[in-house]
């Protein structure tokens, strides 16, 4: 039994032909959920965080507590890690396209966007130098050339990987959100 509540997708199920289900457009979405990958990353982190948490309380309960301290603060580390892996990914709304990486941040404005495409290109295995032949979705920037951007989304990277249609739903999905907002100068 589906439970439609828990996915990002679940409007695809619905009979309605709307192409892009979102009520509230001011707010950030990601138009997937993150893929087994990524989220089995998040979980190894947060269970060495957990041994962590364990391992401090430990310690501070041998009267050590400077040490409690520093096994705490890696753990804090830790989670905080496997949070921003979770938050990854690529996001859309009204005022731009954001792409999330572990460190960096970049928002484009929908003014800036002049066209999202899939194409079929050498892509980064999860994010590995290893290079295998799959698809991307590519975003062009208005004053940059495509060479300076990096795929949107990969069909090899921890959200898609071994899910091709789930990427065909995202890609499909960012190229409606960037063909309704992009405006009569992108296109």
């Amino acid at each position: 039994m589906p439970l439609p509540f828990l996915t990002a997708d679940r409007a695809f199920d619905t009979a309605d032909d709307v192409a892009l289900p979102f009520d509230d457009r001011e707010r950030w979405r990601r138009p997937y959920r993150p893929g087994p990958w990524r989220v089995g990353m998040a979980a190894l982190l947060l269970l060495l965080a957990s041994f962590l948490l364990f391992a401090a309380v430990v310690i501070a309960l041998t009267d050590v507590v400077s040490s409690a301290g520093f096994c705490l603060g890696i753990a804090l580390v830790v989670i905080a890690a496997a949070l921003r892996m979770l938050r990854m990914g690529v996001w859309v709304g009204a005022r731009g396209l954001r792409q999330v990486s572990f460190l960096v941040s970049r928002t484009t404005p929908w003014d800036q966007v002049v066209n999202v495409r899939t194409a079929q290109q050498p892509v980064r295995w999860l994010g590995l130098p290893r290079t295998v032949q799959g698809q991307a979705l590519l975003m062009t920037r208005r004053g940059r050339a495509p060479e300076d951007v990096p795929p949107l989304l990969t069909t090899h990277n921890a959200d898609f990987m071994g899910r091709p249609s789930a990427f065909d739903r995202a890609a499909d999905t960012v190229e409606a959100w960037a063909e309704e907002y992009r405006g009569p100068q992108g296109r």
